[in-house]
């Protein structure tokens, strides 16, 4: 927690910059949505710069700043909002009943590069820790945690900061602080999540590299039979922002080949988000030619087989976060890797 003080304010936007992205994944964790977490972010940097003249070093640059964000969050959150996944608000729908309704963005948790959110750490535990709490099913667990105790949990179990230093930073008390983790650690045990038990080791291991790939050869190729080799019997695929989500091989693929039909013949381009493997979809764009952006990916995997994949759809507002093009040419061969 140390972090010696800023004496001028030559520095201080290098030295506020300096905690970008760690500040920028605990916001994340804190509101469930990638750019709403970038705007608390912002206005934590403004407030830094404002009242700067305030702070007298009394604590580090870095937990004044925290203290800031955490007030921004719950300004936030006083709205009530949880971002969701599909699988969090309805059952799965059997594919002779699939309809794609969507509902307002503000409904669902969305994805977010690691590269915003998860600062390079020299210890690979730590490392470890910090992508498994940006996964999606820790992230939508957190989302039904109550604001206060969702940022003690936060900061206690994915920061690692000592319960005195949260109750100096809420203003509370340190009984307070381990009543709060409690009540949050009992709300995350009752959650019966699969996904939760996904298993993706960092870096990959060689099995888990080799179902990526047999994944990229049979869904570049629409090969639901390759496909259906990797799937669990019971993966879910999600595609927000549509509520529709399906379990089991069998109606996954029969979507695929039915109402996302239009998906045969798309490119799969790799990217790491919320701590998972993922890919960007270009599917063939018939208009313009070569390939239109179409979906974020992210795959979940347990047990040597995919447990999930899930299509985030709105890729006006992903692609350009990813840092991706918004069309390919046909004769394109590669593009640079998104963030």
């Amino acid at each position: 927690m140390s972090d010696s003080v800023v004496t001028t304010t030559d520095d201080l936007d290098v030295r506020l910059e300096k905690h970008r992205v760690e500040l920028t994944g605990y916001c994340y964790r804190m509101l469930g949505s990638s750019f709403e977490a970038e705007d608390a972010v912002q206005d934590t940097m403004v407030r830094a710069w404002r009242n700067y003249e305030k702070f007298e070093g009394r604590s580090s640059l870095r937990s004044w700043l925290y203290r800031i964000a955490t007030n921004v969050c719950l300004d936030m959150l006083s709205a009530g909002n949880k971002r969701a996944r599909p699988v969090d608000l309805s059952d799965s729908t059997p594919l002779a009943q699939a309809a794609l309704s969507p509902r307002a963005d503000n409904t669902w948790l969305e994805p977010m590069p690691d590269a915003r959110v998860l600062p390079t750490v020299a210890d690979p535990a730590e490392a470890a820790v910090a992508k498994e709490s940006v996964r999606l099913a820790f992230m939508a667990a957190l989302q039904q945690l109550p604001p206060k105790q969702r940022a003690v949990l936060i900061l206690r179990e994915v920061l690692a900061w000592r319960a005195n230093e949260v109750a100096e930073l809420l203003d509370t008390s340190v009984a307070s602080v381990n009543s709060a983790l409690q009540r949050a650690r009992a709300t995350l045990a009752e959650r019966d999540d699969k996904a939760a038990d996904a298993a993706v080791s960092d870096p990959l291991d060689e099995e888990q590299q080799k179902l990526l790939e047999r994944y990229v050869a049979a869904f570049e190729g629409y090969d639901m039979a390759a496909l259906t080799a990797l799937l669990h019997e019971d993966a879910i695929m999600t595609m927000p922002p549509f509520d529709l989500w399906l379990t089991g091989h069998d109606d996954i693929t029969g979507f695929m080949t039915t109402i996302g039909s239009a998906c045969e013949g798309s490119r799969l381009i790799p990217v790491q988000v919320n701590g998972l493997p993922g890919f960007a979809q270009y599917k063939p764009d018939p208009e313009a030619g070569g390939y239109a952006p179409w979906a974020v990916q992210i795959l979940e995997i347990s047990d040597g087989g995919l447990t999930g994949f899930h299509f985030f759809l709105d890729t006006k507002r992903w692609f350009p976060l990813f840092d991706l093009p918004l069309h390919l040419e046909a004769e394109s061969d590669q593009v640079e890797e998104g963030a």
